[in-house]
């Protein structure tokens, strides 16, 4: 039996420090160890770790704080769009799905497609596969908040889509997990509602299979967030997990030349990742990046800022 281990993120961004110290931050720390927790029951159980990451990701979809599933996001036209995506490293099975907005768990939509002919629908298909499936669903007005509407408010008159982590009045986006199970397995998750104002029917990296997330137990699994098009045109985390299985680097540094591929191409960001050893990994280009992780029954760790390394009991 191996070690088992867990990493969440909650989207990387460009808030200063000064940003970021407030009293409300706590609500993020609180929500990155709880989702840390359900995974690490499953884990300590015995369950996989493609279970592992989905309980939590369903955590921070039902949290309104971060930017999947309930309090995701407001497309230009004040629709909300959802995506996610899932894979397990032992035969790199994956499921995706693009532009809900009726799924209540987006992640669970993505896994309920794993093994099927096809591995990613899109809109009312998605939708409506998802409750063929049993899945919870709810009207469109369960997602939006009033922190998200005026958010919406505020760049909709610039006719600016920015990233949610980018507004001076937000924190988080793209929510991810990435864990290895007491087999060896590995397995991701990532799930976002995209862009603040983005144009309807965009699709970032999120729900492409290679670019915002990966998992191989060979090499490692990896979620991304950040530019979605610049992780998509480099192809991102099937980039990093290729450098480390073909071009011998070691996890975190196949990771941060990527993250250079990015920078280039002026895309920010960062990623989560565990390798096959149970090594972790979670390197940002950016000044802030939510993330937590935690290794066997220790306790979650989670930080914000680059220096930053928080116990929550």
């Amino acid at each position: 039996m191996t070690q088992i281990v867990l990493a969440v993120h909650g989207g990387a961004g460009n808030l200063t420090r000064k940003q970021l110290e407030y009293p409300g931050r706590r609500g993020y720390e609180r929500g990155l160890a709880d989702a840390l927790r359900s995974g690490q029951r499953v884990l300590l159980k015995g369950g996989s770790a493609l279970n592992a990451v989905t309980e939590a990701i369903v955590i921070l979809e039902d949290n309104d704080l971060f930017n999947a599933g309930k309090g995701a996001v407001l497309c230009a036209d004040g629709s909300i769009e959802l995506s996610a995506a899932i894979m397990k490293g032992n035969d790199r099975t994956a499921g995706a799905m693009v532009g809900l907005k009726r799924t209540k768990n987006p992640i669970r939509a993505a896994r309920s497609i794993m093994g099927h002919a096809h591995s990613l629908l899109f809109g009312v298909g998605a939708d409506d596969y998802a409750q063929s499936k049993g899945l919870d669903m709810v009207p469109a007005d369960y997602f939006s908040t009033p922190f998200r509407r005026r958010q919406w408010q505020k760049l909709k008159s610039k006719s600016n889509a920015v990233l949610d982590h980018s507004d001076d009045q937000a924190a988080t986006g793209t929510v991810g997990a990435v864990a290895r199970d007491r087999r060896g397995n590995l397995a991701t998750a990532t799930s976002t509602g995209g862009m603040v104002n983005q144009t309807p029917g965009r699709i970032g990296d999120t729900p492409i299979i290679g670019a915002g997330s990966w998992a191989d137990n060979n090499t490692c699994a990896i979620s991304a967030t950040g530019t979605g098009e610049a992780f998509a045109r480099n192809v991102f985390a099937r980039r990093v997990a290729d450098l480390v299985e073909i071009g011998g680097l070691a996890p975190l540094a196949a990771a941060e030349r990527t993250l250079d591929d990015i920078r280039r191409d002026k895309g920010v960001g960062g990623c989560i990742l565990v390798d096959a050893q149970g090594g972790l990994a979670l390197p940002f280009n950016t000044p802030h990046m939510f993330r937590g992780w935690l290794v066997g029954d220790a306790p979650p760790q989670v930080a914000i800022l680059a220096d930053e390394q928080i116990s929550i009991d």
